[in-house]
C-alpha cells in the first residue's frame, strides 16, 4: 500500500488542496492521501486563524465530497500537543510508519516549502522516512534543489508534481470570505457551507 501524508494548516482547506492531492494519487498511484491538518507550525509564528477543530471539520466535509471514497481522508496525528509544543514533520512520519509498517510512505510538500527542509529537524531522517512528493509553483526551477546538497540517495527519493495548475492563496480566499465575495469556484460546497454556518474567517452568510 502506498499512503501520502499531506500535513497543512488548512486555513481553510481548498479545491487547491484536493486537486494537490488528486494529482499525486493519480501520478503516483498512491492508494491514500492522509489529510492532517496540524496543530502548531515550528516555523511559522503566526497561528491559523480558524480553531484546529473547525479546521478538522473542514478538512473531514472535503474529503467525503471525494470519489472514490477513502482515496483521500482525514488524519489528526498532528493535533495540538500539550503544552502548545510544536509538531515535527519528522516526528509525524516515524508515528506513521508504526502504525502503517507494512506502507510504503510518501509525503507531499510544496516547493516553497521543501527549499527550506534542511532548517526543518532532523532533515536526513525525514528523507529516510518517506519518499517525498514536491508540488512545483509557476516558475519554480528544478535546479533549485541543489541547494540542498542531497545526495544521491535522497535525490532518488524526491519526486516532482508539476500537473497541478489551479493556484489558490489561502490568505486571498480569507480575505474574499471576510469581503462577502463569491468563493464558490475555490471552495468545496459543504466547506463552504460550514464556514459561513460558523461565521469563520469575518464570513457572511
Amino acid at each position: 500500500m502506498r499512503i501520502a501524508f499531506f500535513g497543512g494548516t488548512f486555513d481553510p482547506v481548498h479545491r487547491g488542496h484536493l486537486g494537490v492531492a488528486r494529482a499525486a494519487l493519480e501520478e503516483f498511484a498512491l492508494d491514500r492521501v492522509l489529510f492532517a491538518p496540524v496543530g502548531r507550525q515550528p516555523l511559522k509564528e503566526k497561528t491559523a486563524e480558524a480553531p484546529f477543530a473547525d479546521r478538522v471539520a473542514m478538512v473531514s466535509l472535503a474529503c467525503s465530497e471525494v470519489e472514490p471514497a477513502g482515496t483521500m481522508v482525514l488524519s489528526e496525528i498532528d493535533a495540538p500537543k500539550p503544552g502548545g509544543q510544536p509538531n515535527y514533520t519528522v516526528d509525524t512520519l516515524a508515528e506513521l510508519h508504526r502504525e502503517h509498517p507494512e506502507a510504503e510512505l510518501y509525503a507531499i510538500a510544496g516547493a516553497d516549502s521543501f527549499l527550506t527542509v534542511r532548517s526543518w529537524r532532523e532533515p536526513n531522517r525525514l528523507l529516510e522516512l518517506a519518499r517525498w512528493i514536491v508540488v512545483s509553483r509557476p516558475g519554480f526551477d528544478l535546479g533549485q534543489l541543489a541547494s540542498l546538497d542531497l545526495r544521491p540517495e535522497q535525490r532518488a527519493r524526491v519526486h516532482l508534481l508539476d500537473s497541478v495548475h489551479q493556484d489558490v492563496s489561502a490568505s486571498e480566499l480569507r480575505r474574499r470570505l471576510r469581503a462577502g465575495e463569491a468563493c464558490e469556484d475555490w471552495l468545496p460546497e459543504r466547506v463552504l457551507g460550514y464556514i459561513r454556518e460558523r461565521g469563520l474567517y469575518g464570513s457572511r452568510v
